[in-house]
């Protein structure tokens, strides 16, 4: 165990409660995974309550173009995509959480129809099938082209209402309240009215189900709504959980570039664009990816993605350009509206012209450590979704391998809920020293993560991060605590685990890639697990690549 590697916020300074109420289960987040955990608790009989920072609904599903990976196709087959996947997670999978994935997915999107999703179909009447990066046959099932992720939402979110779900929206998770022995008690929450916290109070429960995303929000330039800050990680590290992987940050490549100053949430361009056949190419039309991999254009995203970054490096370029004008402007418009009707409105004709692009921060392989049941090391605590880390991403995660985890993880969790409640009990005082972030540094910590943490890494560019973490000013337990504080404390929480692992992992794997570590090391196809002390002291440790199961807990 090495500690020294940094230090993190081990409590916020609470707003007192003035309520309390029971239920069996808290979910936290309104993406695919956290809809499904809901939508399956009440369908249990489980009294579930939903917290979400913004409206239901929002977070990083409703934005995803990309579509559900899953074995249907007749040339396809279990163990193909079972390879695909471990292939893509460049040594850190988890096989076994991999395998129940791949089980598992038809039937996730078996019951997404049942639920009423209005998924793309072919003349059989059965899914349509496309073809992404990483994959070797057609096995993503998509919804109105290129909103899957609007489609999985909308649907999930009529499934809750039908059901009578109490959510409360514009409400934040704080902390966990945790018993004596560390088991889970319930949460302390906060509504958000003009950015100030009020009406604060404790959700009691035996059992909180964290899907609240990832943390694409660290980074400048982002695939990522405003909400994707890392709250949950945060949350459930000062809880006491072990985080895993959080070095293994997936950028996609193909983010639309509109200019050096763009901040914050980005154009999308889905893979499946390349899927269909468009190419990327540089700004004299020469094909960029031709030699970098036998997939070319298909190839693993960290595989895209670092190539164009050193295509940037050796020529000074801003961009690249993905040219998808051969496939016709007609079939482009048909096939992609929402991407084509998001480049009109930023100025370009994607099917009339090559559209520049860029990489951008997209998707948290790593996060909470987890089983696909959702349990993490805290009792009672469970993650599922993007926040967690399962082991079926490992170090790169294959396109549209997500939602199709989430739903999977959220079904079994809340069957396992559904069997049996966690024990609970009364909560204790909290134990850590309470702070926050002071939320003047958000800019210079995002343009920090971007200029040192990106596609590309070297040991003195972390050191630098690192140290502008460990002097970040803090606010004490007498301030007042607003949503910009919680972000910017999950954010400096996350970034100061990504630059201690990003630094010590001196190799290039997956999403992972150092400058001055060109080599992928055998000695590496470990996980960097972390935890934190009362006084919020990083503490790392390795773990040689196996099913992440934590842990028993007890559930009594």
């Amino acid at each position: 165990m090495s500690a020294g590697l940094g230090r993190v916020v081990p409590a916020l300074p609470l707003p007192t409660a003035g309520w309390s109420r029971a239920t069996d289960v808290v979910v936290v987040g309104t993406g695919a995974a956290g809809l499904m955990a809901a939508v399956a608790l009440a369908d249990a009989g489980r009294a579930v309550t939903v917290v979400t920072k913004g409206a239901l609904g929002d977070g990083s599903t409703a934005w995803a173009q990309g579509g559900l990976a899953a074995v249907l196709g007749a040339d396809d087959d279990a163990e193909l995509h079972v390879r695909d996947t471990l292939v893509a997670g460049a040594g850190l999978c988890d096989e076994e959480a991999v395998r129940t994935l791949v089980e598992e997915a038809p039937l996730a999107v078996a019951l997404l129809r049942e639920l009423g999703a209005r998924l793309d179909l072919d003349r059989y009447g059965r899914p349509a099938l496309t073809r992404e990066g990483g994959h070797s046959r057609d096995r993503i099932v998509h919804a109105g082209g290129d909103a899957s992720g609007a489609e999985v939402t909308r649907t999930l979110g009529d499934a809750l209402r039908a059901r009578g779900v109490e959510v409360l929206e514009r409400t934040v998770a704080l902390d966990a309240l945790l018993t004596r022995d560390g088991r889970i008690a319930g949460l302390r929450v906060a509504r958000i009215e003009n950015g100030a916290l009020v009406d604060a109070g404790d959700l009691r429960s035996p059992a909180v189900v964290l899907a609240t995303g990832g943390f694409g929000q660290l980074y400048a330039a982002s695939s990522n709504p405003a909400g994707a800050t890392g709250d949950g990680l945060a949350l459930a590290l000062r809880a006491g959980a072990e985080v895993a992987d959080v070095e293994m940050v997936q950028f996609h490549p193909t983010v639309l570039w509109t200019g050096p100053a763009a901040r914050g949430q980005q154009v999308l361009v889905s893979e499946a664009v390349r899927g269909e056949g468009a190419v990327l190419v540089d700004a004299g039309g020469r094909r960029i990816m031709l030699g970098a991999h036998p997939l070319a254009d298909l190839a693993p995203r960290d595989v895209v993605s670092a190539t164009i970054a050193a295509h940037l490096r050796a020529t000074g370029a801003d961009c690249v350009f993905l040219d998808a004008t051969h496939l016709g402007a007609d079939a482009v418009a048909h096939r992609f509206p929402g991407i084509t009707a998001a480049c009109a409105a930023a100025g370009f004709d994607l099917g009339r012209e090559p559209v520049p692009v860029a990489p951008a921060a997209h998707y948290t392989c790593g996060g909470v450590v987890a089983d696909l049941d959702g349990r993490t090391t805290v009792p009672g605590l469970f993650a599922v979704g993007e926040v967690a880390c399962t082991g079926v991403q490992g170090a790169n995660r294959l396109a549209s391998n997500s939602i199709t985890e989430g739903l999977v993880a959220a079904r079994r969790c809340a069957a396992l809920l559904a069997a049996e409640l966690p024990g609970g009990g009364e909560p204790a005082p909290a134990t850590g020293a309470p702070a926050a972030i002071d939320p003047s540094v958000r800019t210079g910590i995002a343009a920090a993560a971007t200029r040192n943490a990106g596609v590309v890494r070297d040991a003195a560019g972390l050191a630098e991060l690192a140290g502008l973490l460990c002097a970040a000013p803090r606010v004490g337990a007498d301030a007042v605590l607003d949503v910009t504080a919680v972000e910017t404390t999950a954010l400096h929480t996350v970034a100061t685990l990504l630059a201690a692992a990003a630094g010590a992992r001196t190799e290039s794997r997956g999403c992972h890639r150092r400058l001055d570590a060109p080599e992928t090391r055998p000695e590496w196809q470990v996980r960097l697990v972390h935890r934190i002390d009362r006084t919020g002291l990083v503490h790392t440790r390795t773990q040689p690549v196996r099913p992440l199961t934590p842990a028993a807990q007890v559930v009594a």
